[in-house]
C-alpha cells in the first residue's frame, strides 16, 4: 500500500472516488452487446485513467472449456480475462461468457486495466511472486474494490507458499484482505459506518465491518498515504 501510493499521485487514499454500483456511475444501457460492452469498457478505462485506444479489447469464446479439477479434487479456475504485452502494445481478452454479469465485467476488467497500469507502464514485473496481489490491490487504489471484493477469485487451489515460508498465499486477494484494504478507505474518511458499504455483498460485509472496528478502536496500521492530489 504504501509502494501504491508512492506510485500513483490520485488515488481514493487521498480523496479520488470511490466507484459504486449505481448509474451515477454507470448510467449507459446495457444488454450485453457489442456496443454496450464498449461504452462499460471506456468507462472503466476511465476510472482507471488508461486510455482505451492505448489498450485493444477483445472478447473471446470459451463454450466448450472443461472443468478441470487437480489431484485433491479442486477445481482448476479459468482466467474470466488475460492480459497480453508485446513492447508497448497490450491487449486484454475477456471471456463472453461473462457478459450477462456486467458487474462481475466491471471488476474483471479494471483488474486486467491494473495490469495495463503495472506491467504495462513498467512499474512491476509479472515474474513478481505477488503480481496479482498487487494487481487487486491497485484496483483498490483506484477506488474500484467494491467490485473485486463482490467477487473475489479465491480458489483453493490457486494457493502456494509466501516464499521462506510454509504459510499458504493466494494467488489473488482473499476476502479477508479486501476488507481490511476497503476498511482502510472508511478509516482514512473518518467513515465508522460509510454509506458505500451497502453495496458491499453480504458474504463480503464481515471482514469489512471486523476491519473496521480494528482500525478505529487500535489505529494500529502503519499505513497513512499523504493526502496530496485531493485535499
Amino acid at each position: 500500500m504504501h509502494w501504491l501510493a508512492d506510485e500513483f499521485d490520485d488515488h481514493a487514499f487521498n480523496g479520488r472516488r470511490l466507484v459504486l454500483p449505481t448509474a451515477d456511475f454507470f448510467p449507459d444501457r446495457y444488454d450485453g452487446s457489442p456496443e454496450t460492452v464498449a461504452s462499460l469498457w471506456e468507462r472503466v478505462c476511465g476510472y482507471m485513467d488508461v486510455e482505451p485506444d492505448r489498450v485493444t479489447l477483445e472478447l473471446i469464446s470459451e463454450a466448450g472449456k472443461l472443468w478441470l479439477v487437480n489431484g485433491a479434487g479442486q477445481y482448476l479456475p479459468s482466467a474470466a480475462g488475460t492480459y497480453e504485452q508485446d513492447d508497448d502494445a497490450c491487449t486484454i481478452r475477456l471471456d463472453k461468457g461473462d457478459l450477462d454479469h456486467p458487474m462481475a465485467l466491471v471488476a474483471t476488467m479494471a483488474h486486467e486495466l491494473a495490469h495495463a497500469r503495472l506491467l504495462g507502464e513498467y512499474r512491476a514485473s509479472q515474474d513478481e511472486y505477488d503480481n496479482e496481489l498487487l494487481t487487486d490491490l491497485t484496483v483498490v487504489f483506484f477506488g474500484l474494490g467494491l467490485f473485486l471484493a463482490n467477487t473475489p477469485r479465491n480458489w483453493d487451489c490457486d494457493y502456494h507458499k509466501w516464499p521462506g515460508t510454509d504459510w499458504n498465499r493466494p494467488e489473488y486477494m482473499t476476502p479477508p484482505m479486501f476488507g481490511y484494504a476497503l476498511a482502510h478507505l472508511a478509516w482514512f474518511r473518518g467513515e465508522r459506518h460509510p454509506r458505500w458499504m451497502r453495496h458491499l455483498h453480504s458474504n463480503a460485509r464481515p471482514d469489512f465491518k471486523q476491519a473496521v472496528r480494528f482500525l478505529f478502536e487500535t489505529g494500529d496500521s502503519t499505513f497513512r498515504p499523504k493526502r496530496t492530489a485531493r485535499a
